[in-house]
């Protein structure tokens, strides 16, 4: 089935339902936004755009995004969704990789493109000529499509070396949707999704069953995320569903501190991306409610891993309530997970091991990269790269990515456990852990530490806390005290860059 669907059916069962905000202004009823989606699929048609062609996004978070989105998909062919902060050069080579036939950006992403110099046309967003597309006479129909057939081409953040293209299926993205029905969270007509993270990622996905649903979709007029504009939205229109990284989250709870902000009108906040540490989310859920619902996934199985739900996330009476909270959940209806050893046996609960996941919603490879799928998909099971462990109720704990665990002494170290000892002091605001080499043991633990606005805290200080909360062997050998810490354009921590700064620290 093709994804365009949902929004035709919406559409004709409530076309004046409000669609599409930019702010709290109306852009778009349900029959004026699949009215212009089926003129833009008509006019791609015209400039011989088919089905399984690609087409690029790169578009800062706009209701037009969703316009060209479900355009693309009306017509059968598969989006590239690129993130809007990314370099022209990496946007460009995106491009070029996807062998796109045409771009949308928006005037500032049009006008690097030109830059740096593109073969595939691109379309001002902004301009007559995207103005004339959504007034050419629609497309009927939409374009029938099988769950195989690809919906959306997502390249992953490249934290090391070029990204890949992650092939995502109609399919898949129904079995995603279902799943957040089934396990995430109930969606209703009066609810509204507000787009303050990328739309290229995560957030973008989560537009499919607000959609289903004839839900409001509102694009913050900053194009972005900014916690005192979220705050004034939710208040507007109430019932609010948000997807939010954990970095959003912690600035979401210091902003309504400081502002007073009560979070009236946010019903849900769904987080994801990256490590969540339990300090953040427990003052995060004392300030706003049990609004808080955690997933994990990947590009590769696109936020349908697993689930940690909002009565989780709030519990404070379950003896295990904190070993939960520091967990990511269970398993997602549609799939699988499996904790498996070197050779990929499985193993039993409570040991660590590789992440393996098994369903509908994981992807059938990478682009054109024959090599990297056949090493990352391995009879059937998706390798995440993850490592962590199940508990005997199915609760899936993350240790770290397998890159990232440090070998000291021949005993693994796993730095998120170092993390979360860290985060429970005050003094400390961001923290990342890593391994530095070191000739006798292998590998040192070391910490680059971001101090809360007006601490003085010190090395030894830290080290005490360490010794009272996690072995002796685990605590940092080191700290080094930074403003921020090196991050990529979907907030997580670039840990290479800070493994490169002890490399050359090491070199003088």
């Amino acid at each position: 089935m093709n994804l365009a669907n949902w929004l035709q059916r919406t559409a004709v069962k409530t076309p004046d339902r409000p669609a599409l905000f930019l702010g709290t202004e109306l852009t778009a009823d349900y029959g004026a936004f699949d009215a212009r989606a089926a003129s833009v699929a008509a006019a791609l048609i015209a400039r011989g755009v088919g089905p399984g062609d690609r087409v690029a996004i790169f578009m800062k978070n706009l209701p037009d995004y969703m316009i060209v989105e479900y355009g693309v998909w009306y017509l059968g062919a598969a989006i590239v969704p690129i993130n809007a902060k990314l370099h022209a050069r990496e946007a460009a080579w995106i491009i070029e990789d996807s062998g796109a036939t045409i771009a949308f950006a928006t005037p500032d992403a049009a006008a690097e493109l030109a830059s740096v110099g593109t073969d595939c046309p691109v379309i001002d967003v902004s301009g007559d000529e995207f103005s004339q597309m959504q007034q050419t006479p629609r497309l009927v129909a939409v374009t029938p499509r099988a769950p195989e057939d690809m919906a959306w081409l997502f390249y992953t953040s490249g934290t090391t070396g070029k990204p890949k293209g992650v092939i995502i299926t109609h399919g898949m993205l129904v079995g995603m949707a279902l799943c957040y029905f089934a396990d995430v969270d109930p969606v209703r007509p009066e609810d509204c999704a507000i787009y303050a993270a990328p739309m290229s990622h995560a957030a973008g996905i989560y537009n499919l069953m607000h959609v289903l649903a004839g839900c409001s979709h509102v694009f913050p007029p900053s194009g972005g995320f900014d916690g005192r504009e979220i705050f004034d939205l939710v208040r507007h229109y109430g019932s609010a569903h948000l997807f939010a990284a954990p970095t959003m989250v912690q600035r979401l709870t210091q902003d309504a501190k400081e502002t007073g902000e009560t979070g009236e009108g946010l019903r849900t906040i769904v987080y994801g991306g990256g490590p969540m540490y339990v300090a953040d989310i427990v003052e995060a859920v004392d300030h706003f409610g049990p609004i808080f619902v955690q997933i994990y996934g990947q590009g590769e199985c696109p936020m349908a891993i697993s689930v940690l739900p909002r009565g989780d996330v709030a519990d404070r009476t379950h003896p295990n309530w904190r070993e939960r909270l520091i967990s990511v959940g269970r398993a997602q209806s549609m799939v699988e997970i499996m904790i498996g050893d070197s050779d990929g046996a499985p193993l039993p609960p409570g040991e660590t091991g590789d992440i393996m996941v098994r369903g509908d919603t994981v992807m059938p490879g990478y682009w054109n990269n024959p090599a990297a799928s056949k090493k990352t998909i391995v009879d059937g099971w998706l390798l995440t790269g993850d490592m962590g462990f199940l508990d005997a109720q199915g609760y899936l704990t993350l240790q770290d990515r397998s890159k990232d665990m440090i070998i000291s002494g021949g005993t693994n170290i796993y730095p998120r456990e170092v993390e979360e000892a860290l985060m429970f002091h005050d003094g400390v605001a961001e923290v990342s852990v890593v391994g530095r080499p070191e000739p006798e043991w292998g590998e040192d633990v070391v910490a680059f530490v971001v101090r809360t606005a007006g601490s003085d805290v010190d090395e030894a200080t830290l080290d005490a806390h360490c010794l009272d909360n996690i072995a002796r062997f685990k605590r940092p050998k080191a700290y080094f005290w930074v403003s921020e810490l090196p991050k990529n354009n979907y907030g997580k921590v670039l840990k290479t860059e800070l493994r490169d700064r002890l490399a050359e620290m090491s070199d003088k």
